[in-house]
């Protein structure tokens, strides 16, 4: 029982992962979905600082007397991924503003029928 609970971060991860996973396929809201995505992004940022840790390591400075160290790729690696999920978020949401725009509306079953409709329509002019 003591193993399972020491890798409690593990757990957050895979806690997370289902959460963020659950929330894109059952929401059909868009921005719910791109909160989805969002929460599916951290805990793969927390798994990778997870796998970057290392239990009494030191700080990469090369020093007398230290045999372990800490890789902090992995966190710099994240760093960069963090900005590039900002980045790729505020492109998502300026979609949904023109989605809205476009369809008076941000619901992903409402704009299929909304095409269904354009495209029933164009074929019967045809």
């Amino acid at each position: 029982m003591n193993e399972l609970l020491g890798h409690y971060n593990y757990w957050i991860v895979v806690i997370l992962m289902m959460m963020g996973l659950y929330i894109v396929i059952a929401s059909s809201n868009l921005v719910k979905k791109l909160i989805g995505l969002s929460v599916f992004q951290v805990s793969v940022f927390i798994l990778y600082i997870t796998f970057g840790k290392v239990t009494k390591g030191s700080p990469p400075i090369i020093t007398d007397n230290i045999d372990l160290y800490s890789n902090p790729l992995p966190h710099v690696l994240i760093l960069t991924a963090i900005v590039v999920g900002v980045a790729t978020t505020s492109v998502g949401l300026a979609l949904i503003v023109r989605i809205h725009e476009a369809y008076g509306s941000i619901d992903e079953i409402d704009i299929h029928d909304m095409d269904d409709k354009d495209d029933f329509n164009h074929e019967k002019q045809v």
